[in-house]
C-alpha cells in the first residue's frame, strides 16, 4: 500500500484495504473555510427556526416581562438574520442549504415546557430555562464563528458576528435577572 495512492474505479493491482481510506482522504481535504460555511449555515437554520419558536414562546408567558423579552429578542433575531445574509452575500455562500439540528432539539424542548400544563408561573421559569439553553448554544456557536472569521481575515464577518454574539450574552444575562429577581421567586411562594 503507497501512502497518498487510492484506488477508484476498477481494482486491479491494488490492495483492496485502500478502498477504506478513499473516505478518510476525502474527510481531510476539508478545510476551516468548509467548516466555517457549514456553521454559519447552521447559525442561518438556527436563526430562521427561532424566528417562528419566539411568538410561541411570548405567547405561553405569563409574566408581561417575560413576554416583552421575548418580543424584543423577536426583533434582534430577525436583525441577525438579516446579519447572516450580509455575510453570506459579502462571501459567496448559500446559507439555506443545512438545518440546524441542534436547534429543533432546543425549539422542541420549549414546546415541551409549553405542553406540559404548568402552574402558570412555573411555566414561565421553564421558558426561561428553554430560553436560555437556547442562548447558550448561540453563544458557543457564534463565538466559534467570530474566531473562525477572525483566522480566516473575514474582518467584516467578524464584526457583524460579533454584533450577535454580544446580542446573545445581554439576552442571557437579561433572562437570568428575569428568573433571579422574579420569575424564580414567584415560584417559591
Amino acid at each position: 500500500m503507497v501512502p497518498g495512492l487510492h484506488c477508484v474505479g476498477r481494482v486491479t493491482a491494488c490492495d483492496p484495504r485502500d478502498l477504506f481510506f478513499q473516505e478518510d482522504r476525502e474527510m481531510s481535504a476539508k478545510t476551516m473555510q468548509d467548516l466555517f460555511v457549514n456553521q454559519l449555515q447552521d447559525a442561518y437554520s438556527a436563526e430562521t427556526q427561532l424566528t417562528k419558536a419566539l411568538p410561541k414562546m411570548a405567547k405561553a408567558a405569563t409574566s408581561s416581562d417575560l413576554k416583552a423579552g421575548f418580543e424584543q429578542h423577536l426583533t434582534e433575531t430577525k436583525g441577525q438574520v438579516k446579519r447572516l445574509e450580509q455575510v453570506g452575500k459579502e462571501l459567496g455562500v448559500k446559507l439555506t442549504s443545512n438545518t440546524c439540528e441542534a436547534m429543533e432539539g432546543l425549539v422542541a424542548e420549549g414546546e415541551e415546557i409549553i405542553g406540559l400544563g404548568l402552574e402558570t408561573e412555573v411555566q414561565d421559569a421553564g421558558l426561561i430555562a428553554a430560553a436560555q439553553k437556547v442562548e447558550h448554544y448561540e453563544i458557543a456557536l457564534y463565538g466559534c464563528l467570530c474566531s473562525w472569521a477572525k483566522q480566516l481575515g473575514y474582518s467584516s464577518a467578524q464584526t457583524l458576528l460579533h454584533q450577535t454574539l454580544e446580542e446573545e450574552k445581554q439576552t442571557n444575562e437579561k433572562l437570568t435577572h428575569l428568573a433571579e429577581r422574579q420569575v424564580n421567586l414567584q415560584v417559591a411562594t
